[in-house]
């Protein structure tokens, strides 16, 4: 192909898709995963639930820094081509729009669910005696816990939590001029009260029947306001800036700053104002003044904060036949027959694909590692744990039986902050050594090295893995994980946890690639030597899947490479700012997003090499932040046949005509649609033989 001229490929924002609307645009990709019939009904109404929960983080990390950046006067185009104010404007149109299609998918929904007997009602359509049992529930149960909070001269505007379901009540004093400016206060509703309360029905009835916890305290606010009456009662929620920012290099002690901020974190400025449709406009105007928040108010035509539908389709006994079958992860054949993994591991590298595959075999290895007097050591990295990790037990007792255990625990993992800074104590009780990692980097790297005395000397043996380790998202993520005894790994392993713990300078990696070191440096190599490949007229490609893309730079080496021939294919799950298919720019490269039943986690990279293909897993998307400011890793898989599954597993994805949408040029996503057989990867995934048998790899 011609090379073009330099005139020709000055750098254009219309290169570069924006990562924040690449990112809107996978939310509505979620969305459509609520509005699909062929989704069991209530796993749809989750699908909703995780449109807001996306939603929620995404105003209040991504907008909220967009909106800093216009209070600062920042006026300067991205490398795609937006200044804030203008980024803030297009996203918030987007942003709203996707919130106007959500609610009308709720009311569909709910009249669906209402055939199958889950009925969400109002209290004005209850009989006489459901009135009087839901009565009865608020004066015994709700009433109690409320706490009325006025808003006048002598009383200042209280606290309003990010994120919580508040009621804003404008009254009228009983004895005065219904003329007179009204009275205004604000009613938290309980978050440890269930925000759907089931409705009696009659005995024989197999119906559920539910109201609104926040529709029961309007019916009653006048309980709590004797003298007043209350002129109009609507619901709000504000969502604050969650952006931490800390001083790590002036905190003696990271734990304790982080516990500061994240006190902090409840004062964060306003971002977001929700608000019930059809709000009493002096209470939206006293809303609006509070927070300073007039460019960012969405009015609900609806119950504000649908996240709440995750915990009642998973609660609703007697109808599984509107959710997914479950599936029990079975455990991994190669470990099954053995009481000792350690035995196994010196034979054979072991992979796991995870939900297919159980996380009962991570936890079988640390476990097996702290019981076992021939361990010395053991190592790993910790960024979301679950709430009753077995890990950080079995941690604790290797600890405590005198083993040297360090844990390097990631306390600034965004929103799990608190839950790890928890564990970070308990560990340290129990004696083990706990590092936070090193000052202006995340730890993100998922690795275990254990160190084990034996008959010929020390061996190491290692767990790499692509996701948490998390026994509760493990079950809901597609994640991969090497579990290898490889000397090489090993050692890069011990180096890296050096690197981490103490003082070492940068490692020569034998197998390695990490962030921010040199991990960035080798994916360029990588990509720039099947470019040279294809323009040798050799055997040249590259398929990798993670989560996102939008390091300018990885893009800009992938599109010389599209130019020099290279095939890329992409399965990006999520934000991708790489437009495809544009002549003379990208045209061999096609992007794929799956959107399924499981959140596609694992990060897998494939490069041809000339036939003698590379097969790599890794704990990082192709994200500045990634590559720049957080501690990563790519690991080598050196096993043939692991190589093999890992590739079908690509494959997979790559043949996937059912729930794959591709990328267009213009930044859209549309179906995958084809005359091939129809294949859903993940649940051919299910059938383990279809990526783990060994077969020859096809030709692309």
């Amino acid at each position: 192909m011609k090379e073009m001229t330099p005139r020709e490929r000055e750098a254009s924002s219309n290169d570069y898709l924006n990562r924040d609307l690449s990112w809107i645009e996978f939310n509505w990709r979620v969305l459509e995963e609520a509005q699909d019939p062929e989704t069991p009904l209530l796993e749809r109404m989750k699908f909703l639930a995780i449109v807001s929960s996306n939603l929620d983080e995404f105003m209040s990390v991504r907008v909220a820094g967009v909106k800093d950046q216009i209070k600062a006067g920042y006026v300067k185009k991205d490398f795609t081509g937006y200044t804030p104010a203008g980024l803030f404007k297009r996203v918030m149109k987007r942003a709203s729009k996707m919130v106007s299609e959500q609610y009308k998918t709720y009311r569909e929904l709910t009249r669906q669910l209402s055939k199958e007997g889950i009925i969400f009602t109002d209290y004005e359509d209850l009989n006489l005696t459901q009135r009087k049992a839901m009565d009865e529930y608020y004066h015994e149960i709700i009433f109690p816990v409320l706490t009325p909070m006025a808003v006048d001269q002598s009383r200042p505007f209280p606290l309003v939590h990010t994120q919580a379901l508040y009621l804003a009540v404008v009254l009228m004093k009983e004895d005065e001029d219904p003329e007179d400016e009204p009275y205004f206060a604000i009613v938290q509703v309980p978050s440890n009260l269930s925000r759907f309360i089931e409705v009696p029905v009659r005995s024989n009835s197999k119906k559920h029947e539910f109201v609104l916890l926040e529709e029961l305290m309007e019916q009653h606010m006048h309980t709590l306001f004797s003298g007043y009456t209350p002129v109009a009662v609507h619901a709000f929620r504000l969502t604050r800036n969650a952006d931490l920012t800390l001083n790590e290099e002036g905190a003696e002690d990271l734990l304790e700053e982080i516990e500061k901020e994240l006190r902090r974190r409840r004062w964060g400025s306003p971002v977001r104002l929700e608000v019930q449709k059809g709000i009493h406009p002096y209470a939206l105007e006293q809303l609006q003044y509070e927070f300073e928040i007039s460019d960012n108010t969405i009015e609900i035509d609806g119950p504000i904060d649908l996240t709440y539908f995750m915990k009642l389709s998973g609660s609703l006994k007697g109808y599984d036949h509107l959710r997914y079958k479950p599936i029990e992860p079975v455990y991994p054949a190669e470990l099954d027959d053995t009481d000792d993994i350690f035995e196994v591991l010196r034979q054979q590298d072991v992979l796991v694909y995870h939900p297919y595959e159980s996380f009962d075999a991570i936890t079988d290895f640390i476990c097996q590692a702290a019981d076992d007097p021939k361990v010395l050591a053991i190592k790993v990295t910790l960024y979301r744990v679950s709430g009753n990790s077995p890990l950080i037990e079995a941690l604790a007792s290797a600890a405590e039986s005198g083993k040297q255990v360090t844990v390097v625990v990631e306390l600034k993992a965004r929103f799990d902050e608190e839950r790890n800074i928890a564990w970070a104590r308990k560990l340290e009780q129990a004696g083990c050594h706990v590092v936070y990692g090193l000052v202006g980097l995340k730890t993100h790297a998922k690795i275990t090295l254990v160190v084990r005395q034996e008959q010929d000397g020390l061996r190491r043996y290692v767990h790499v893995g692509t996701g948490n380790y998390n026994d509760n998202t493990a079950k809901l993520y597609t994640d991969v994980g090497l579990f290898t005894s490889h000397t090489i790994i090993g050692e890069d392993a011990s180096a890296l946890f050096n690197e981490v713990t103490g003082y070492s300078a940068p490692h020569n990696w034998k197998a390695f690639g990490v962030a921010p070191t040199d991990m960035k440096d080798k994916l360029f190599e990588k990509i720039r030597r099947e470019a040279m490949h294809a323009s040798l007229g050799k055997p040249a490609r590259i398929v990798a899947k993670f989560n996102s893309l939008s390091n300018q730079e990885i893009i800009d080496e992938l599109y010389a490479a599209s130019r020099a021939g290279v095939k890329i294919d992409l399965i990006v799950r999520g934000v991708c700012c790489l437009r495809p298919g544009v002549p003379g720019l990208s045209e061999n490269i096609r992007i794929l997003s799956i959107v399924d039943r499981f959140l596609e986690h694992s990060r897998i990279l494939y490069f041809e090499n000339e036939g003698e293909r590379e097969v790599y897993i890794s704990s990082a998307d192709w994200m500045t932040r990634n590559l720049t400011r957080r501690i990563e890793l790519i690991c080598p898989v050196f096993d043939k046949q692991i190589q093999e599954s890992l590739i079908r597993i690509l494959e997979l994805s790559l043949s996937d005509n059912v729930k794959a949408r591709q990328l267009q040029s213009n930044g859209m996503y549309v179906r995958v649609i084809n005359e091939e057989v129809p294949l859903r990867s993940q649940f051919e995934a299910m059938r383990i033989k279809s990526w783990k048998k060994k077969k020859p790899h096809p030709e692309a």
